[in-house]
């Protein structure tokens, strides 16, 4: 679940990709031994690592959906993370986009070769930066070369709050961001070298793809994503924070940070300057829920999902990873796993879904920022792929 130790923002959770799903099976301590108890072993080891609450969601086609959860979710208090806690999911929110984009190519609205700028005239250029040269794929598989808004030490267009995001990426308080403002500041960063065959991961990208779906739709991103995916899948806990919106609504887990040496609860923030790469908030069973439909082929078509499938190798995962809004992986047991993953200060998030339906979510109410905590992350998401 690699995560980058000076600027764990908007990072993409690759461990074992899950998602999962809620009963209830309440704290780490439990009465009597059950199945579980390895997994919650593992879970316990992640609060071990100064990770202060875990929750892991497993939605299984014939056992229903099942919580574990370890540590706590407010160190104020010492109350447990809610079983039905909603968390910031960062750049799970990618797969959202994703889907819906993808959507609209089956509704031949978009097609996946052709340039950003016949779609956002105008919109990427200035510095190298061409649209002419970026296609939708290139976006949905980060293979566009554009430079991460958030790319530390870039200069910033004095039109563009200079400077915030900057202290931003240094832990500090950020303002907010509409998303032509988060491009302008990609733009006045010179592109990387666009490597087709290989996955560069940048947040812009899928700025851009909200973007995209807006123009081509007429309706905001947010809005497309609530009617084509939100309300038919039936997710009542999973929304697109509003502009200006502060708080997490409904059940959820203090979130924290470490600043410097402190550990700072960062739950209330404007996360605006996330937008479509990764603003959304979600609980592991509503995640467990997108996920395994988009796997079934409920939500686009066989051709679209197979097309989603084809990956390259990512430069913040293993070989042959990144598709087009989904990451693939490989438990120890051998199953392949699809899923996403995000991290934003005060959540860290890694789910997927393997061939035969289980689903698993596991969320974190600090992003794990040691090799120590990531590699306890990532065992927890294996053992219960793997658990029989």
């Amino acid at each position: 679940m690699p995560v980058s130790r000076r600027r764990a923002v908007l990072a993409v959770t690759t461990a074992a990709a899950l998602a999962l799903g809620a009963t209830a099976c309440g704290d780490s301590a439990q009465s009597a031994p059950s199945p579980d108890a390895p997994i919650q072993q593992r879970l316990d080891a992640v609060t071990e690592r100064g990770i202060p609450g875990a929750q892991l969601v497993i939605t299984d086609p014939d056992r229903g959906t099942r919580v574990l959860r370890a540590g706590v979710g407010n160190t104020a208090t010492g109350e447990p993370i809610p079983d039905d806690a909603r968390a910031r999911i960062g750049s799970n929110t990618k797969a959202f986009v994703a889907t819906v984009v993808m959507q609209l190519v089956d509704e031949g609205t978009v097609d996946l070769d052709t340039s950003v700028e016949h779609y956002l005239p105008g919109i990427v250029a200035g510095n190298g930066n061409d649209g002419n040269r970026v296609t939708v794929r290139d976006l949905l598989q980060h293979t566009s070369g554009l430079t991460d808004y958030l790319a530390p030490g870039g200069a910033k267009p004095e039109d563009v709050k200079p400077g915030q995001l900057r202290i931003a990426m240094n832990d500090e308080p950020v303002g907010h961001y509409t998303p032509t403002e988060l491009v302008r500041i990609a733009m006045a960063l010179p592109p990387g070298p666009a490597a087709k065959n290989e996955a560069v991961y940048s947040n812009t990208n899928y700025i851009l793809l909200g973007m995209l779906i807006e123009k081509v739709t007429g309706r905001p991103a947010a809005q497309e994503i609530a009617t084509r995916i939100i309300d038919p899948l039936g997710l009542k806990d999973t929304y697109f924070p509003g502009s200006g919106e502060t708080q997490i609504r409904g059940p959820h887990a203090n979130g924290y940070h470490r600043i410097g040496e402190q550990q700072v609860d960062v739950t209330v923030g404007d996360v605006s300057w996330a937008d479509t790469a990764g603003a959304m908030v979600a609980t592991g069973a509503d995640l467990n829920t997108f996920f395994a439909a988009l796997l079934r082929g409920d939500l686009v078509s066989q051709d679209r999902l197979a097309e989603m499938k084809q990956t390259v190798p990512f430069d913040r995962g293993p070989k042959d990873a990144y598709g087009l809004g989904l990451v693939r992986v490989h438990s120890s047991c051998g199953n392949e796993i699809w899923g996403h993953g995000g991290g934003i200060p005060g959540f860290g998030t890694s789910g997927g879904v393997d061939a035969n339906g289980r689903a698993v979510t596991l969320t974190l109410n600090h992003i794990p920022m040691s090799e120590d905590s990531v590699g306890a992350a990532q065992q927890v998401v294996d053992a219960a792929m793997c658990a029989d």
